[in-house]
């Protein structure tokens, strides 16, 4: 072959470029971090009806608990680093120039949705706190030798750290390494918290976020059981929420608080041994029928059980015999004669009925009507309560013949669910 052909050939071909253009935009960065808190009744400490916060503590807290725990406050450290965009300068005028912390300390709402049923609640959270540890060159070579380094931090800023400015307040923390200071304000209200720097600083760091928090949980007694999710989310940045001025810029954008509420709940009843036969007899017993032939004008029984609650239930009647289709009834085998029963519940103080009532010999019936909510006040933790068994006045005489035996039984099954 001519290698001049193949040169041309060659030549020929067209050669198509394909140019792809990237355009890349910003996209939010965020940390997240879970807070759990359960609700168990504990028959320890009935009065106590309150979510326990599960989530263990990093940064302030897990180092002071004594503090954090004396005013029900929690903390995490998350990884979440500030830089300077440039150099903080000495004296600068606008404390958004220099180190300065605003963050959320107003109380705010979040929806948690019980994960099968779609119930939703309220938790608020509020910031209580805030630090980090500020990282930049050996101080010294900043502000000239000092007797100590903790003076020559304490000449960089012309007073110490561990003294916040107001509003935030004394916590009792702060660390000195030769280039860097660990600090910790707690934030009892809104408002900024700045420090004006004496020297200029070439570049800071802050290392992490080290922030403290409260809750204000919901009821947990009227609450179903199971758990319920929330997500609760802040943003970092100049003029965020988490606002640490205009020259300390964060690497993640937000900041999201994924809640956990996980609540078990106990519903017990025991019947004392031998409670599950209950037999009618009239006041005082049979002596006046058998001796003098007098007829009761009333048979009836009541029947105690010990109740143990921290939700809300209803109740019904499940029966063997019923007349009415809402009420159950006992039957004579060998007249075939039927006779009804009213059957009534007394709960123990601390439970009520949907409108706050105390419940005193409430009629319970098949469809559950009357009885669809019973709910505590507090926690019930082996409280008796009572079934009171009645035939009746109206219905009495016709169970009684002289001279003829009679015996009428029937089942009856009393429910208490706890799926309102």
């Amino acid at each position: 072959m001519n290698p001049s052909m193949a040169f041309v050939r060659s030549g020929r071909r067209r050669i198509a470029t394909l140019f792809l253009l990237v355009i890349c935009w910003p996209i939010a960065s965020a940390e997240e971090v879970s807070i759990q808190a359960s609700f168990k009744p504990d028959s320890g400490n009935p009065q106590r009806n309150k979510f326990i916060n599960d989530t263990p503590s990093s940064g302030y807290c897990a180092s002071n608990p004594s503090e954090c725990r004396d005013n029900e406050m929690f903390s995490l450290q998350v990884p979440i680093q500030f830089d300077s965009n440039g150099p903080i300068l000495a004296n600068h005028v606008s404390v958004r120039q220099g180190a300065m912390f605003k963050v959320p300390t107003q109380w705010r709402d979040l929806s948690v949705v019980h994960e099968a049923t779609g119930e939703a609640e309220t938790v608020r959270v509020r910031i209580a706190g805030l630090g980090s540890k500020y990282v930049t060159e050996d101080i010294m070579k900043l502000v000239g030798p000092t007797e100590t380094y903790r003076d020559a931090h304490w000449k960089l800023w012309g007073v110490t750290w561990v003294n916040p400015p107001a509003p935030c307040v004394y916590s009792g923390i702060g660390w000195i390494w030769t280039n860097a200071y660990s600090f910790f304000w707690k934030t009892p209200a809104d408002g900024v918290c700045s420090r004006q720097a004496q020297f200029e600083i070439p570049w800071l760091r802050y290392d992490n976020l080290d922030f403290a928090y409260e809750l204000e949980t919901p009821n947990p007694l009227g609450m179903s059981s199971g758990k319920y999710f929330g997500q609760l989310t802040y943003r970092l940045g100049p003029n965020a929420d988490f606002d640490m001025g205009d020259v300390m810029i964060p690497n993640k954008s937000e900041l999201t608080l994924n809640f956990t509420l996980d609540v078990k709940h106990t519903l017990k009843v025991d019947i004392p041994p031998g409670g599950n036969q209950v037999e009618l007899v009239p006041q005082g017993g049979w002596q006046a029928w058998l001796q003098q032939g007098r007829k009761p004008t009333r048979l009836f029984r009541d029947q105690t059980f010990n109740i143990s609650a921290s939700s809300r239930f209803k109740m019904n009647l499940e029966c063997q015999y019923s007349q009415d289709g809402k009420t159950c009834s006992l039957r004579e085998p060998e007249s075939g004669d039927v006779v009804p029963l009213k059957i009534s519940v007394s709960l123990p103080h601390g439970l009520t009925d949907g409108g706050g009532q105390a419940v005193s010999r409430r009629q319970l019936l098949r469809d559950g009507s009357g009885t669809e909510l019973f709910q505590p006040g507090i926690y019930v933790d082996r409280k008796p309560g009572t079934l009171h068994f009645e035939i009746p006045a109206d219905a009495v005489p016709e169970m009684i013949h002289t001279g003829t035996k009679r015996q009428y039984s029937g089942n009856v099954t009393v429910i208490w669910d706890s799926e309102v």
